[in-house]
C-alpha cells in the first residue's frame, strides 16, 4: 500500500536564503548601499508575490479609502522589510528602546510589577512581534505562541538571543497545543499571542473593525476565565533610530465570582475597545499593518428571526 508523503512545511514567502541574505547585508554593507537595495529589492517582491499584492491592495483600499496606486502597495512591503530587518538585528544583539505611552502606562507598569503571570495579546501591527521577547528584559518567563514555519531566521535569531527567558508553543498541532498551553500557565509562565488571524482560532466572535462587523479569535479570553489570568494587550510603533512607542491598553482581570455570561460581556465590551485602539494605530500607520492575507472575514448578518446566513 503507497505511503503518502507528509505535507510541506509551511514558510515565509520569497526565497529560502532571504532572511540570512538580509542579515549579512545589512550588517555588512554601508547604510547609503543597503537602503536602496532593499528599496529595489521590494519592487521584485511586489513583482513576484501576486497573493500578497493583492491583499495588501484590498486592505490599502479600505484604511485609505481610495484605490491605492502601485507605489501605495511597494511602501507596504517596503515598511515590512523593514520591520524584519529591526528584527533580524535585534536577534543578532542590536539594543532597542521601549517608549511606554502614557495612556494606560500606570495600569501597565502595576501589572508587571504585580509578578502575576498575564496574557499578552498583539496584532501583526507595527514591531509587535519583538514585544514578547522584550518582555523577557522585565524579568517575565514568557511562552511565546508561533506557527512554526521552515524558514524563519528571525524567530531563531530571537529566541536564542532571549532563550533564559523565552520558550516557544507552536500552534501547528492545535491538539498538542492545548495541553501544552495548560502546562505553560499552570507553570506559572505568562503567553504572549497573536489576536487577529482567525486560521488557528476555535473561537471566535463578531466584533466592529476597519467599517464592518468582523471575526476575530477570542481564545485570549477563554484562557483568561479558565485559569484567572488578566489580559492586556501591547502594540509597538517604530520611532526614530531604534526606538519603539508602545501603547498598552487597560487590563481585564477576569471576576471569579461574577460567572461565565458576566465575565463574557466584560472580555467583548475589552476587545472591542481594544480594536477602537488597534483601529485608531492602522488608520494613522496604514503601512504598519502587516497582515498580507484576506481582512478578518466579515460576521454573518442575523435576520430578524435572530438567525445567521
Amino acid at each position: 500500500m503507497a505511503v503518502s508523503a507528509p505535507p510541506p512545511s509551511p514558510r515565509n514567502p520569497g526565497p529560502r536564503w532571504g532572511f540570512g541574505f538580509l542579515l549579512w547585508a545589512e550588517r555588512w554593507w554601508p547604510r547609503w548601499f543597503f537602503k536602496p537595495m532593499l528599496m529595489a529589492g521590494t519592487w521584485v517582491a511586489v513583482a513576484f508575490m501576486p497573493a500578497q499584492r493583492a491583499h495588501s491592495r484590498t486592505y490599502l483600499a479600505v484604511v485609505l479609502a481610495k484605490p491605492p496606486r502601485l507605489r501605495d502597495i511597494w511602501r507596504h512591503f517596503l515598511s515590512f522589510a523593514e520591520s524584519l530587518v529591526l528584527e533580524l538585528r535585534v536577534g543578532r544583539g542590536a539594543a532597542i528602546r521601549c517608549v511606554l505611552e502614557p495612556e494606560n502606562e500606570a495600569d501597565f507598569e502595576a501589572l508587571l510589577a504585580t509578578g502575576k503571570p498575564a496574557l499578552f495579546g498583539s496584532f501583526h501591527f507595527g514591531a509587535s512581534d519583538l514585544l514578547g521577547y522584550l518582555l523577557g528584559e522585565r524579568g517575565r518567563r514568557v511562552s511565546i505562541i508561533r506557527l512554526r514555519v521552515a524558514n524563519s531566521d528571525d524567530t531563531r535569531l530571537l529566541g536564542r538571543r532571549y532563550s533564559e527567558r523565552i520558550s516557544f508553543l507552536w500552534i501547528n498541532d492545535p491538539q498538542n497545543l492545548l495541553f501544552e498551553l495548560k502546562a505553560a500557565i499552570e507553570a506559572g509562565e505568562s503567553l504572549a499571542l497573536k489576536c487577529d488571524r482567525v486560521e488557528f482560532s476555535a473561537r471566535t466572535e463578531p466584533f466592529d473593525f476597519l467599517g464592518r462587523r468582523r471575526m476575530f479569535p477570542f481564545t485570549i479570553y477563554h484562557l483568561a476565565v479558565l485559569f484567572d489570568r488578566p489580559v492586556v494587550f501591547c502594540m509597538a510603533v517604530p520611532a526614530s533610530g531604534d526606538e519603539l512607542r508602545l501603547i498598552a491598553s487597560p487590563a481585564f482581570a477576569p471576576d471569579p465570582a461574577a460567572g461565565r455570561d458576566a465575565n463574557a460581556r466584560a472580555a467583548r465590551t475589552h476587545f472591542q475597545a481594544v480594536l477602537v485602539q488597534l483601529e485608531t494605530l492602522v488608520r494613522q500607520h496604514p503601512l504598519q499593518w502587516f497582515n498580507f492575507l484576506p481582512l478578518n472575514p466579515e460576521a454573518a448578518a442575523p435576520d430578524p428571526q435572530g438567525h445567521t446566513h
